[in-house]
């Protein structure tokens, strides 16, 4: 209750100085106080008065007290007073709550016995709960240790059992590998009877295992016993290919790879009964390839048109060829030696398959050798390529097939050298060359490469051979008889004729190659030609004769060079400018023929001045014949001319063209003779038997037009 009194006492001096509050100077104030005169100086000391003011600057109370300016033993009396009264007052609050406190007292002493009580129940319960978590701190270790005891027995439960499942041998297993038979099951058995074998003899820890003494030698009876019924089951696989009319290819793929893991299986725990398998399969392909081969070799060459014989050539004489010196059978067109022709299609058939022999015997069909060629070479393709693909899918062994195909190489070679040691036909030879070239990009498509070495061999026989018969055609040419070659007939001769075709042909076959020796020897047979040509020319005893006879031969030359190749060779081109200069030359022999003296006259006089009053001077007299002769017969002459052309040409086209250059080098002579009369004095007197160029122009035209 004091504190209550006194808490109100500071309160009311409080509230009436908070206006004053912010305003008090404390230093001001101290300066302003008085002291009791009744007080001596004597008893009074300052001693530490700053010090206590400055603690108390900042006091509440002390500074509401000092602003109102009361004295402060006053000040203290009142306090004293009113403590007094609240100290009175609390007695009296107490006597009167004496009852309530001795009430309250005794409560607190039942509240504390209540809670002893409750300290003892709790102090229990912490003994209790201390000694359960000591028995859950116990039980989780104990728990930890159990699961760890059990992870362990786990995973040596785990090995144990696939230990167990490694090396125990199944009853069910056995039965199937001694008594069952080779099929989708077996396989699968023998599949685990791998894994079992392997088991035991890779692991060390195994075969340190008591276990495997006593499985040990089972899984080694089985062992051999599987080995040896496969053994048994593959041969007797093997020995079906060697059935006559057996489909290898369907054999192989549809009966032996089913059972490629028996091969797999030997090869890993029989290798000797491996080796004996594999020389088996390579001994029995080996046989049945090479007879099969065989057979269709026979079978083709019965199919077999022969083309050339060594005196067919070039520059042979053509009677000295005749069918009774051709022991085999003859071409109903002879031109095939040299022509190229419908043998081309071969080249676009090249992935066609290979003839079926009976069939084309049959019909009574035969073939010349590069079709026989290709359809061989298209067998060994594709069975090459099946049986590279077997022997890489059944035995996992690509290097095989060279073993299996050493006898079918062995039997084409044989074949093949045979007939190319009597090949004489150039054009085969080329196109042979060409469809090898052709197999080997399909081999490289198929990106099989087991024929790389063999077609490899078969392209630089071709080439050495080709380049043999090349020979014998330019030195045919080189060594010709101009005499018994020699045919009195202006026309194409035959040996060109052959030449032309012939060059043509390689051409043709060269087109999409650019083979740069092969052009260099044709080179070397066009000037062997050229030479044996003019040789044949000089013989005709006219020199018209000779002319027209290059011409004739070197545009059939050139038409048959056309046909070949779009592009202008630099060999038609030769031929080109050989029957331009050719063609001047007989110009002018036709119409020194017709008109001599008109062109001698102008060659040697019409240049010459008339008025320059040499001696010899040109006069009348001396042009006047030529004007009439020339206005008598110019006509007769130009129809001469045209029948001359005509007989004399073998191309009308090409005969037409010359005629027409020479009744424009006619004009021209003509022109000039005209301008030279007209120089002449008098020589208007000859107007009336000139012939106007016009009408001239119009003959010209006219033999245009009927061509």
């Amino acid at each position: 209750m004091a504190d209550v009194t006194m808490n109100n006492v500071e309160q009311s001096y409080g509230e009436t100085n908070d206006a004053q509050k912010n305003v008090f100077d404390l230093g001001a104030f101290v300066g302003d106080l008085t002291i009791e005169e009744d007080v001596s100086s004597d008893e009074i000391s300052l001693e530490g008065l700053q010090q206590e003011l400055e603690e108390c600057k900042n006091d509440d109370v002390v500074a509401n007290i000092l602003s109102k300016g009361a004295k402060l033993r006053e000040y203290t009396k009142g306090v004293e007073n009113n403590l007094r009264k609240v100290e009175l007052d609390s007695i009296q609050d107490y006597i009167r709550e004496s009852d309530n406190l001795v009430s309250l007292h005794d409560q607190i002493r039942e509240c504390d016995s209540i809670l002893s009580q409750m300290e003892t129940l709790l102090g229990g319960f912490q003994a209790e709960i201390g000694s359960i978590s000591s028995d859950i701190k116990t039980l989780q270790e104990k728990s930890m240790d159990m699961g760890l005891k059990l992870k362990n027995r786990k995973v040596a439960e785990s090995k144990l059992a696939k230990f167990v499942e490694d090396i125990i041998v199944p009853p069910r297993m056995v039965d199937i590998i001694v008594d069952g038979e080779v099929n989708d099951e077996y396989m699968r058995t023998l599949e685990i009877l791998s894994k079992k074998l392997k088991f035991v003899e890779v692991d060390p820890m195994v075969k340190a295992s008591k276990a495997l003494k006593d499985v040990q030698p089972e899984l080694e009876k089985l062992r051999q016993k599987a080995v040896s019924k496969v053994f048994d089951f593959i041969v007797q696989k093997l020995y079906a290919l060697r059935k006559p009319k057996t489909n290898i290819q369907i054999l192989q793929q549809s009966v032996l790879l089913k059972y490629k893991y028996v091969v797999s299986f030997l090869k890993e725990h029989g290798n000797e009964v491996y080796t004996e398998v594999r020389g088996a399969y390579i001994d029995t392909m080996n046989k049945v390839l090479s007879a099969h081969f065989r057979a269709y070799i026979l079978a083709l060459e019965k199919l077999q048109l022969d083309i050339a014989t060594s005196s067919d050539l070039i520059g042979v004489e053509a009677r000295s060829t005749g069918l009774f010196l051709r022991g085999r059978e003859p071409l109903k067109n002879r031109s095939a030696v040299f022509a190229l022709g419908e043998r081309i299609k071969i080249l676009k058939e090249i992935d066609e398959p290979a003839l079926i022999p009976h069939i084309a015997e049959a019909s009574s069909s035969k073939y010349p050798y590069e079709v026989l060629f290709r359809s061989l070479h298209k067998l060994l393709m594709d069975t090459a390529t099946s049986e590279y693909h077997f022997c890489d899918d059944f035995f996992v062994e690509e290097s095989m097939f060279y073993e299996i195909f050493a006898g079918p190489f062995a039997v084409i070679d044989e074949h093949f050298n045979s007939i190319l040691q009597n090949c004489y036909d150039a054009i085969g030879l080329m196109l042979m060359i060409r469809i090898i070239h052709q197999h080997q990009l399909i081999m490289s498509r198929r990106r099989i490469p087991c024929l790389d070495l063999y077609l490899d061999k078969v392209n630089i026989s071709l080439w050495p051979r080709f380049k043999m018969v090349f020979d014998m055609h330019l030195n045919s040419l080189r060594n010709a008889n101009v005499r018994t070659l020699w045919e009195d007939d202006v026309h194409p001769h035959y040996v060109m004729r052959r030449y032309a075709e012939f060059t043509a042909s390689l051409i043709r076959l060269n087109v999409e190659y650019g083979d740069g020796q092969l052009e260099l020897n044709l080179e070397r047979l066009r000037m062997a030609v050229d030479d044996l040509l003019i040789k044949l020319a000089k013989i005709f005893p006219k020199t018209k004769l000779q002319i027209v006879f290059l011409i004739n031969n070197y545009d059939m030359t050139i038409s048959v060079l056309k046909e070949a190749s779009p592009d202008v060779g630099k060999i038609q081109m030769h031929f080109e400018e050989l029957l331009k200069s050719n063609t001047a030359l007989f110009v002018e022999e036709l119409l020194l023929e017709h008109f001599s003296d008109l062109i001698k006259f102008v060659k040697t006089r019409a240049s010459e001045d008339p008025s320059s009053g040499s001696e010899k001077a040109i006069a009348v007299g001396e042009v006047e014949p030529l004007v009439k002769d020339f206005g008598s017969r110019w006509k007769a002459a130009i129809e001469l001319m045209h029948k001359d052309v005509i007989t004399s040409f073998s191309n009308l086209l090409c005969g037409m063209e010359i005629l027409r250059a020479a009744l424009t080098q006619l004009l021209l002579y003509y022109t000039r003779l005209t301008d030279c009369i007209k120089r002449i004095v008098g020589g208007s007197s000859l107007n009336k038997d000139l012939v106007s160029i016009s009408s001239i122009m119009y003959e010209i035209r006219k033999y245009s037009r009927t061509f």
